[in-house]
């Protein structure tokens, strides 16, 4: 997905107030109570060491201490090391951290140092986008539409498969939908096809990727996509339920996965 700015992260309590509130109106769960079901987890007394990264871009304004927030929210301890790489990550480990968050320009990920389990913001982002798109509680079939096939969609796409949905997607890249194609057995979709969808993951980086055509009217669209593919006046005139947010239902997503 693009790569975050500060200005994406800026008030994200807000953001995430009003992100759950739309997700249980539509699912009957907040975001807590979807992770808890998805994962069978809960938060305990484990640590979290977030260790800036300077490689590549540099470290990004605001996002150590938001993930710091993200963990406090989730009931979890959380530390910001003082120093950034190797010394922090040395830093942390020494100071008892049990879970690793630390993320360059090509990765992000949360590692569980005490059981070993470790999971990149593209897998659980994509998992935990496609999980609320699937509870939606007025869907009107078990046809699901994924918008992008890169590493968010297909692990969203994959996700959706396991739990028995028909998924549609499509994908500008040839090379990423046949693939998807091969390996999931989804179908590929062509807006020829004049086919409706009433759950839509949309996991692409680009604006105004859904047309009139791809949905029903009261629909959901669950989307991490900065900038958002959904027109505005499309949203109105459909009156689609629109989950999008940048970051916290992601790492609540890879928290809950490494517990």
């Amino acid at each position: 997905m693009a790569l975050l700015t500060p200005r994406d992260l800026e008030n994200l309590s807000l953001q995430l107030e009003e992100s759950d509130a739309t997700i249980k109106r539509v699912t009957g769960l907040d975001v807590r109570g979807i992770c808890e079901e998805l994962y069978g987890t809960r938060p305990g007394a484990q640590k979290i060491g977030i260790i800036p990264i300077t490689s590549g871009e540099g470290v990004i304004g605001n996002f150590a201490s938001s993930l710091l927030f993200i963990a406090q929210y989730f009931g979890l301890e959380g530390t910001i090391t003082e120093h950034p790489d190797i010394t922090g990550y040395y830093e942390a480990v020494s100071q008892g951290a049990d879970i690793i968050l630390m993320a360059d320009d090509h990765m992000f990920v949360a590692h569980n140092l005490r059981n070993r389990k470790i999971v990149s913001n593209h897998v659980a982002t994509g998992v935990i986008y496609a999980e609320i798109a699937s509870r939606f509680r007025e869907a009107s079939s078990k046809d699901i539409l994924v918008i992008g096939l890169g590493k968010v969609g297909y692990a969203g796409a994959a996700h959706l498969v396991k739990k028995g949905f028909n998924v549609y997607a499509c994908d500008p890249n040839r090379e990423f939908l046949d693939k998807a194609v091969k390996e999931l057995g989804i179908n590929p979709y062509c807006r020829e096809d004049r086919k409706r969808f009433s759950m839509v993951l949309e996991a692409t980086p680009n604006p105004d990727t859904i047309s009139e055509g791809m949905i029903e009217e009261r629909c959901l669209v669950s989307t991490p996509g900065i900038p958002c593919g959904l027109p505005p006046e499309i949203g109105k005139k459909y009156r689609v339920d629109l989950v999008m947010e940048p970051l916290v239902i992601g790492v609540a997503s890879m928290l809950y996965s490494v517990i």
